[in-house]
């Protein structure tokens, strides 16, 4: 396994791999619960079922957290053959919990003013 290329999104991360075992053997490890559980266990899963999933090349899974504030995530993983006859893995995990952006709009160290508002 080889990784080739991180990059850092807006609200998230993307990975991609390069590994050794063909796309059907990955597919299954992404796809059937007994397998999946034994590298993403269903407590970091906000839903044990998948949000959308394209046979034989995507498929995409809510995350929550297990610490507070519990924010949820999307990942989604996509496997395509490669040129060696293993598997390209691409992995973006995204931030979607709708919190982030309250949490964002009010910084605690505006310097501004605080200002109450009347009833």
């Amino acid at each position: 396994m080889n990784e080739q290329k991180t990059e850092e999104q807006n609200s998230g991360v993307e990975l991609e791999f390069d590994l050794v075992d063909p796309p059907h053997k990955v597919w299954r490890a992404l796809s059937i619960p007994e397998f999946r559980e034994r590298w993403l266990p269903k407590q970091a899963l906000a839903d044990p079922d998948a949000i959308a999933v394209t046979p034989g090349q995507e498929v995409r899974y809510r995350l929550r957290d297990d610490s507070p504030p519990f924010l949820e995530s999307t990942v989604t993983f996509t496997i395509t053959p490669n040129a060696t006859g293993g598997t390209c893995l691409r992995i973006v995990h995204d931030l979607t919990d709708g919190r982030l952006d309250r949490m964002a709009r009010a910084a605690a160290n505006s310097n501004s003013p605080l200002l109450m508002l009347a009833a």
